[in-house]
This record gives structure tokens, sequence and C-alpha cells, in this order.
């Protein structure tokens, strides 16, 4: 049964009204006045939400402080990444007990032919280490700290950082000479993420925003210069698109991206004369998507490129790199049901990562004989992809790869022997055996008839997960094609060890069946996203998983859009909901593009400010619009950030004091200098994930356990 909080008085906002009329429709809001950020009304007001909101949970502060014990308990504070080779060097981070940060390092190389990664110890000296940023030093006096950018020129002689201290997502670039080790004069502020030198190090390629925080403009600035003498390479006048950039593994080339939801376009200047004038691959092309990376094949500079013109899961051709408008040749076709995600060109190969069965999958394209090679790995559930390999004739790939109930791991996959080599295991201390935990797919079938995937994981000791109702936490998103995939968490362990099953309801809006399952659960098609979530819950029930009085749901940004929808349709479903940074107030938002991201977010919402069949579908489903009168509500928590750019705190806010008017038992916890991401430093997020778990297990009646 669900333990009930003493009784505390929660905060109730002042009703001032706003009417917003759009299409003939007027709609009278009480509680946009939470939108003035600055105003020291608003910020009293959210100061006490965070005071009842902390006493409503006083009691569970045992509980927290247990759950950061077992967090911290099982992770190896004083840790080394497995080290990447770039250039004369091998790089990798630490981080070190008692520190919030990650520290940057490197390690010259043994020899010219040194591919083994050095087996580095926590706390042992590495010969030849040279510390590049200890961040923990870059924080200090900032309550908030956040790496956006960081990179080291090929030849290893200079490092560009870059830092956000306020939560905005909005960097300052510097420099350092590694070979001194002090600070170069370059300064480089209001960035995006993503900064990166050209080849030679002597020039830093960014990008800056627009007053709607849309990436739209591509600088070279010359190192040692200032910055107003700065050159644009390229500047997205159209609202819609967001612009980025990235050079090739060849170095060969700058590749530039322009991009909606639904649409690409890119361009490619040869890295020896960045101020040319930049050629056009395809032109851009409605609903038409494509990506770019750059291969030698047979002594010829092509481009490979993922597209889905007339190919709904995308295919992959080869294009010339001096005439990309010429003739396509296909390399892999478009095969239904297998989502074609990415290629990665190297020297002598290409690595293809794509989805089917609704699992991610890599394979090594040969171009020479257009075959691929698909990895093998043996879990029935499972995260696998490419990272860490810059360079450009590689004898091995590094892999990442993890499960619900395998910690993250890193191989090298050996080319010459097609062997798997594992570099490492994430540590979990305490004696964790992956052997008393089980994973496993279930599938529940919507109301239209479509068969819904729903993945699952728990601890053995407890039973089989469906044998008899259990506490069950249940996590959603559902939209921008974005999968959630099978990984491994520290501190979700705190909650299986407790008896909690864990599910990710795989909803239509995501990517994980492929690119039909995203159009499925997008703009007029939105509310198969809410009905899945629903659907999944109610197998659930129905098949003996969990009942209505043992169930929390939970899901951030986007997700939290379909918790707040959820929260309307089904109520009696969900003991609890945990809304992380959500989206609740989507009409508001969608309808201004003045806010940031708006106008790109048509694409994936609908443009409810030109098109009233939007409006009125939006109007429908948008949560805050939409609070009951006639229905209980489960206990709900919101979590936010002042800060955040993305989703902005009013929405929360306002949706929270709406709920309030109904007699909903609703908790508002905003941090006041932190970002989209929450809180910054590793152990600020472990209390924070902390605080969730605490309330989602009082929810589910296990408090004091």
């Amino acid at each position: 049964m669900t333990v009930q909080p003493p009784a505390s008085t929660a905060p109730v906002a002042a009703r001032t009204s706003t009417i917003r009329t759009h299409h003939g429709d007027a709609f009278d809001d009480p509680y946009e006045w939470l939108r003035a950020k600055e105003d020291d009304e608003v910020l009293a007001h959210l100061r006490a939400e965070n005071a009842h909101t902390e006493g409503a949970t006083a009691h569970l502060e045992g509980l927290r402080t247990r759950i950061f014990d077992e967090i911290k308990g099982r992770t190896l504070e004083t840790d080394l990444s497995v080290p990447s080779r770039r250039g004369d060097w091998w790089y990798y981070g630490r981080t070190v007990e008692g520190q919030q940060y990650g520290i940057q390092c490197r390690a010259p190389l043994a020899s010219p032919d040194d591919w083994t990664p050095p087996q580095l110890e926590p706390g042992v000296d590495v010969p030849g280490e040279q510390v590049l940023l200890d961040a923990n030093v870059e924080a200090e006096g900032h309550e908030f700290f956040s790496l956006g950018s960081f990179d080291v020129s090929k030849d290893g002689t200079r490092m560009l950082f870059g830092v956000d201290v306020a939560g905005d997502e909005r960097y300052t670039v510097r420099v350092r000479d590694l070979v001194s080790g002090q600070p170069l004069p370059d300064e480089i502020p209001g960035t995006f993420s993503g900064a990166e030198f050209t080849p030679d190090g002597s020039g830093i390629l960014y990008t800056t925003v627009d007053d709607a925080w849309r990436p739209d403009t591509l600088w070279l600035h010359a190192v040692g210069t200032d910055v107003a003498s700065d050159v644009t390479l390229f500047h997205e006048p159209d609202e819609k698109y967001w612009l980025g950039a990235g050079i090739t593994r060849s170095d060969k080339y700058l590749v530039i991206s322009v991009g909606s939801s639904i649409t690409s376009e890119a361009r490619i200047l040869d890295t020896a004369d960045l101020t040319a004038e930049p050629k056009l691959v395809w032109p851009r092309t409605e609903r038409v998507e494509y990506s770019v990376d750059h291969a030698v094949v047979d002594g010829e500079d092509v481009l490979l490129i993922v597209h889905n013109d007339e190919a709904l899961d995308f295919e992959l051709v080869r294009v010339s790199a001096e005439d990309p408008q010429g003739e396509r040749r296909v390399l892999l076709p478009h095969t239904p049901g297998q989502r074609l995600l990415d290629v990665d060109c190297f020297r002598d190969f290409a690595v293809v990562e794509y989805r089917r069965g609704g699992l991610a999958r890599v394979g090594l394209l040969d171009y020479g004989s257009g075959e691929v090679d698909e990895l093998p790995f043996d879990e029935p559930l499972y995260t696998a992809g490419t990272g860490g390999n810059p360079e450009w004739a590689p004898p091995l790939i590094r892999l990442g790869y993890d499960s619900f109930v395998t910690p993250g791991t890193v191989y090298d996959y050996e080319l010459s022997t097609r062997e798997l080599l594992l570099r490492k295991r994430q540590p979990v201390l305490g004696g964790y055996d992956p052997g008393d935990y089980d994973q496993a797919r279930v599938w529940a079938t919507a109301s239209d008839g479509t068969r819904l995937p729903i993945s699952l994981v728990w601890k053995r000791s407890f039973g089989d997960a469906g044998r008899s109702p259990r506490p069950l936490h249940m996590y959603g998103y559902g939209s921008y094609e974005h999968s959630i995939e099978p990984r491994f968490s520290i501190a979700r362990l705190s909650e299986l060890d407790r008896g909690v099953v864990f599910a990710v309801a795989h909803v239509r809006g995501g990517g994980e069946m492929g690119r039909q399952w995203y159009e499925d659960g997008k703009l007029l098609q939105k509310r198969n996203t809410f009905t899945d979530f629903v659907d999944c819950a109610r197998h659930l029930i129905d098949s003996g998983y969990t009942s209505p009085d043992r169930l929390v749901a939970e899901g951030g940004s986007a997700g939290g859009l379909l918790m707040g929808a959820v929260a309307n349709i089904a109520p009696e479903l969900f003991a609890g909901i945990l809304a992380a940074v959500p989206f609740v107030d989507a009409l508001t938002t969608i309808l201004d593009p003045s806010l940031p991201l708006t106008v790109i977010e048509w694409d994936e919402w609908g443009d409810p400010l030109h098109e009233k069949t939007v409006y009125e579908y939006m109007k429908s489903y948008s949560p805050y619009e939409n609070v009951r009168t006639d229905v209980a509500y489960p206990r709900i928590l919101a979590v936010t950030s002042l800060n955040d750019t993305r989703v902005l705190y009013v929405e929360p806010a306002k949706w929270v004091a709406r709920l309030r008017e109904v007699g909903a038992d609703a908790l508002l916890k905003c941090e006041m200098v932190a970002g989209h991401g929450g809180v910054s430093g590793r152990y600020n997020s472990w209390k924070e994930r902390a605080f969730e778990l605490a309330w989602l297990l009082d929810v589910l009646g296990l408090a004091d356990d």
C-alpha cells in the first residue's frame, strides 16, 4: 500500500488572468505570470515550492542517505577510462574519490606500433602522464559546471575547452598551450557545444546560437587573434533549421550539416582552404534526410551517404566527392524494418550501425565486396555501438557494450582475427553478480492492434517477474525517434534489490522499431505515444506483473509530456508519476516562436500557430490544459531547473499549481542553479537520484525496506 507523507501546507500560486487567443479560441491562463524568471515573486514562489517539497519528504531523509551511500558504495570512485589512441598519445579520463568532476589526461605511446591500450590502475602513476584538464579546479567557486567542448590539436600541442557555469548551455571556449602548460589569451564566449581544432591546429571551428537558442552560424577563429576578427564560414537563416559541423576522420573535409527533424542538407569544404565556398552535397528536399562521411575507395575521394529518399528505413549510397550530385551507387539497399542509422568511415572499411528487432546492431562494411559482417552478441537484450575511434587507419575498432544486467563494457574488435578483446568492464563494488538478475522482453497489444515491446529487468531472488504482482517502475519517452536502450545502472540496483521490477515501455514516437514507429507517434498521431504507454501499463497489470497501487511511471523532457498526458488519460493505473524537466505546457511553448527551439520543433509536434487543426489537436492532449476535476490523481513529483533552456521551469511550475487546484498531491523540486540535465557533479547527481528513488520507493510502500 502507498505510504502517505506527513501533511504540510502547499504553496498556493496566485491566479492572474492572461488571455491567449489563437484561431478564435481564447484560453485564460491563470499561472502564466510564473514565466517572469527574474521577478522576485516568482523566485519566492519557487523557493516556497522547494521548502514544501523538502518538508513533505523529510521523513525520507534516512532512506535518501541510504540510497546515496549504496550508489557511492557500489561505485569505484577512483577510476580510469580505457585509453584511446590519437596521434602519439593515449587519451583517457580519471575520477578521484571525493572529487565531483573528471580529470582529462594523456600518456605517450610506447611505440608507433602500439595499439594495445595500457592497463591503468587507479592511484598508480602512469609513465609520462600529463594532466590536461582537471575539471575540479576549473569548477572551483561555481555551483554549476559543465564541459561542452574539449579537443586537443592533432599535433598534440594545444587544447581547447568550453565551460558553462550557469546551466544555460552557452559555453566560453578557452585555449591552453600544452608545451608550456600556459593558457593562451584566446577566449570565445557564447558558443554552442562541440568546438574543435582545424587539422593543423591553427584554427578553432565553433558555432553560435540565435535568440531562440538555435545553432545558426559556423565560425573560424585563428588562434592568437582577437575574437572580433573571427570569420563566418556559414550562416543558416531559415529559423526551422539548425546547423552543425565536423571534420571527417580522414581530415580531408569539413562537413557542414543543416537540418530540421525531417529535412537535411550538407556542404563540404576541403580543409586545405576553409575560407573557400562550401560545396553543396544534395540540395534540401522536404522530408529527405541524409548524413555524410568521407572515404577513399580505389584511390578516389567518395562520400558515403545514409539517406531516406524513397527509402523509409534509409539506405547507404556512394557518390563522388568531386560531383556528389552525380551517379549514386547503392551499397546497402533499403531493407524494410531494418533502420540504418549511421556510417562511420575508416581508410580500409566502414562501420555501419542499424536497428533490427528493436536492438541496435553493429557491422563492418567491406568497401570492395559491399558485404556487412555483423558483430555477434549473446544477450537477448543489449546495447552496442562504436566510440573512441579517432584514428583513420586502425587495426581494431573500439566498441561500447552493456545491458540491463551487464555493466558498461569496452571492447576492441580486432579486424585481422575478428576477435572481441575485453578491455574493461565497469566495476560494481560490493559483490555484484549479474547472475542474480534477469532481463526479458514481453509484448503488449495497443488498442489498434500494434504490438508494443516492453523490456524488463528484476532480481531473481524475489521470483520471476510476472509470477505475482510486484512493485514496478515503468519508464517511457517516445519522441524524436529516440530509442531507450537496455543499459546498466548502478543507481537502479537500489530499487531492484528492494524487489522492484524495472520496465521500459518502447512506445511509438521513439525509434526502437524503425522509422514508421517514429512516424506513428508524432504530429497528428502523437496520441499513440500516450495510449501505447497506457496499454503497456494495462498489460503489465492484467498479466500479473504489478497492480495499480504498485506501479510508478517515470519520464523526462518529452517523456515528461508523456507523464502528464497519461496522468490525465488513466490516473487510476498509477500510484505515482515522476516527471523530470517535463514538457507539460506544450501548446503554450510551441505557439511562441520567440522561445528556444520552438520553430525547429514544429516538424515534431506540428505548427499550432498557423494551423488550426494542429492547435486543436495539441490542445486536446497538452497536460496543463487538460488537468481533470473528475478524477483522483496519483502522487506526482516534478523536477526542474531554473536555467533550463530546453524545457523552461515555468511549465512544471504551472502544471503543479493547476494540479493543486484539483486536490492532487503534487510536489515541485526546482534546482535554482542548473540546466536541462539537472545538477552538475557526480555526487550531486547521485544525491538527486537518491531523492527521486526515495520518493518512488515511498509511493511503492517500500520506504522502510
